[in-house]
């Protein structure tokens, strides 16, 4: 598909704004964005288990790598930023200049989208995330063998032959990857025991003894002076603030080669090379992945502790309850755990929800319980309502090790398709009677699906016309901390701090149909449309174009306001705690070199309050409490300088609002009627000020 216009395509159910296929980054081959797109989505089934679940940091050629004569500069990325997908995953990490949220590769559209970018080369830690954050202790070591100045790749594979004798002596399994840029890297399985600081030792240790033992060929000192002529064995990328290139990424070098995994074997030949894309792919579809064995260190022995295990004793009662779930995989065809026995111990109190794309989309529920995973699974997943129940079927207890598995479970194989892990962490449990009902509260991640906040679910088995399948989970409403949520004021954005009144609301006793109150924002008001094709345009209440006027918030909505929707809301500005409506007004009728300098130095926020279409479809009709709902969805993965205005139906709240926020600039409150439709030029909203008073946004 070569073509420079921008358009949306669909990967897997994701919609994803892609344009500039035909430039090419590869000039040597004339390899096309587009080609490399194509590459990432064939080989993500190899991928992805190896980047799942860890920190990636991206390396960018926007402009192409160049030519081995002129190349092009490259440039790393951590944080995320803005414009980016909101099904793209994260995970926050804090640096000493502040928290950084880092991508997640745990699906194929995520591969299409840092594709896009021109993202060619992927780079992983050794460790992955906890389930409630942080960082585990690495399950892998890597040796990186990097030939110096004189050194071919064939010398080099010789060296990574002499680590592989000493790796398995120490009871060890090393895997190679000819690294696609200049030497190999040399993998082997940990069982998370050790900290990122005991490996680097480990490996340390290991490089400057077979440095002791070929001094003339081998070197483990990082000074250049002295690589002339031998090998450095660079130990250091076991360090926990450090990256390797991801096993399957593209490399930015002259031509397409790929980090790809390789067979002792093949490092034995003479005239062993780096190996192109083409023929990465075509490898994978004749033999598959030589490193898949490295995966069964994913899980293991990374939660819990070795202390853990050191206590564990398995018992053929227990052995028995993973008999089911063991005759139902083959570990030869599956990337999922599927251990002899069963397996490592655990806290007692870990719980995961798991995301499947089988033949129908459902969600797995699992809770530890006497050294399993008992697990439902739970067709439209776990209920958000306290008022609607949904269908939980029990299946086959899983092992410890499933509760941190993601990944694709091939075609053909039992439950087929993408597996990614919704939420997490541990659970009190309150009651449990087995077969019969289950009460637990859940403490999940702070980015994770239960919204990082403590959700109290009841598993019951109702046994409907006899069917031992027939379980409902029941999202249970925690009577103590409802009413402590209920004394809190709904948070506002930008840290401002909203307090309750003891007054009731004046004005809004005759809207129809219940009521909701908002803060009402002085600013630019404003329609952010993204139109079929994702391109993104603002609009005044009178129709009048302001995409040029507001630059930064135009690069904002891209991506983050899906093809087909239109929201409305307003611009506003911060100047401290106060805001700043005069600094938007200059934007309106500035010439453009200024507008865009007053973007930089003077950025607006958006708030939206209202959401008149969605995939295309015309919400106006519908009363405001759907749309309310419908854009708070919406608005789950927005980014600053996007934001949402926070609603009640509280009347005291909103009385709180229109006197506590008035030194902040928001002058007074606006309320609607939640049955109500959308009517341009109808003034539905009824404004209550503040004794300040204030201007009309």
């Amino acid at each position: 598909m070569p073509t420079s216009a921008a358009q949306t395509v669909e990967v897997d159910g994701r919609r994803l704004r892609v344009s500039n296929l035909d430039k090419v980054l590869y000039p040597e081959t004339g390899t096309t964005k587009a080609d490399v797109i194509a590459y990432y989505l064939a080989i993500a089934p190899a991928l992805i288990p190896y980047a799942a679940n860890r920190a990636l940091t991206r390396k960018r050629w926007p402009n192409g790598v160049g030519t081995e004569e002129e190349p092009l500069p490259a440039f790393f990325e951590k944080d995320l930023g803005n414009g980016v997908p909101d099904w793209v995953q994260r995970r926050t990490i804090e640096h000493s200049s502040g928290p950084k949220q880092y991508p997640l590769v745990e699906d194929r559209a995520t591969l299409a989208w840092l594709a896009q970018a021109a993202a060619l080369e992927l780079h992983v830690p050794q460790w992955q995330f906890a389930r409630s954050g942080g960082a585990r202790n690495p399950d892998r070591m890597v040796l990186d063998f990097d030939p110096g100045p004189g050194v071919d790749l064939p010398t080099t594979a010789g060296v990574a032959l002499l680590a592989k004798d000493i790796l398995e002596g120490m009871g060890l399994t090393p895997f190679p990857v000819t690294s696609g840029s200049k030497g190999i890297h040399v993998y082997a399985a940990l069982d998370g025991s050790l900290t990122s600081d005991q490996v680097s030792a480990v490996a340390h240790e290991l490089a400057r003894a077979l440095e002791a033992d070929n001094p003339d060929l081998i070197v483990s000192d990082m000074k250049k002076s002295l690589r002339e002529g031998r090998v450095l064995i660079d130990w250091s990328q076991n360090n926990g603030k450090k990256t390797t290139i991801a096993p399957y990424s593209l490399r930015g070098r002259p031509h397409p080669t790929v980090a790809a995994p390789r067979t002792w074997e093949e490092l034995r030949e003479p005239g062993l090379a780096h190996l192109l894309y083409s023929e990465v792919l075509e490898r994978y579809e004749s033999i598959g992945d030589p490193l898949a064995p490295l995966l069964r260190s994913r899980d293991a022995g990374l939660e819990p502790t070795p202390e853990h295990m050191a206590r564990f004793v398995s018992t053929p009662e227990a052995q028995d309850r993973l008999a089911k779930y063991r005759s139902m995989r083959d570990a030869a065809k599956t990337p999922e755990p599927v251990p002899d026995d069963l397996g490592l111990p655990g806290s007692g109190r870990s719980f995961v929800i798991q995301e499947h794309h089988a033949r129908r989309l459902h969600y797995d529920f699992r809770l530890e319980h006497d050294g399993v995973l008992v697990s439902w699974a739970i067709p439209k997943g776990p209920p958000t309502d306290p008022k609607v129940n949904h269908l939980a079927v029990p299946t086959e207890d899983h092992p410890l090790e499933y509760g941190t598995f993601e990944g694709e479970i091939p075609k053909g194989e039992y439950g087929g398709g993408l597996v990614k892990i919704w939420d997490a962490g541990e659970y009190d449990v309150e009651k449990w009677r087995d077969g019969k009902e289950v009460i637990a509260v859940l403490h999940g991640r702070p980015d994770g699906g239960l919204g990082g906040e403590p959700r109290r679910f009841a598993l019951i088995h109702t046994g409907q016309a006899g069917d031992e399948k027939n379980w409902m989970i029941h999202l249970m409403v925690d009577k103590a901390h409802a009413a402590a949520t209920a004394a809190q004021p709904e948070p506002a954005p930008m840290g401002v701090m909203l307090t309750k009144s003891a007054t009731r609301l004046p004005g809004a006793g005759a809207l129809p149909g219940g009521t909701r109150y908002e803060p009402r924002w002085d600013g630019v008001r404003m329609v952010v449309t993204a139109a079929e094709d994702g391109a993104v345009q603002l609009w005044s209440a009178q129709q009048e174009a302001l995409t040029a006027s507001f630059p930064e918030l135009v690069e904002a909505a891209d991506g983050q306001v899906p093809p087909g929707c239109s929201v409305d809301g307003v611009a506003v500005r911060w100047a401290g705690e106060r805001l700043d409506p005069d600094s938007l007004e200059r934007r309106l009728t500035a010439p453009a070199k200024t507008v865009r300098r007053l973007a930089d130095e003077e950025p607006a926020n958006y708030v939206a309050f209202d959401l008149l279409t969605v995939a295309g479809t015309d919400l106006r009709d519908r009363p405001y409490s759907v749309r309310r709902q419908l854009l708070e969805e919406l608005a789950k993965g927005w980014t600053p300088p996007l934001s949402l205005s926070p609603s009640t139906d509280d009347p005291e709240v909103a009385k709180g609002w229109r006197r506590d926020l008035a030194p902040a600039g928001i002058d007074g409150v606006v309320a609607k009627g939640a049955d109500q439709a959308y009517e341009a030029g109808r003034r539905e909203w009824v404004e209550v000020r503040s004794q300040t008073g204030g201007r009309t946004g």
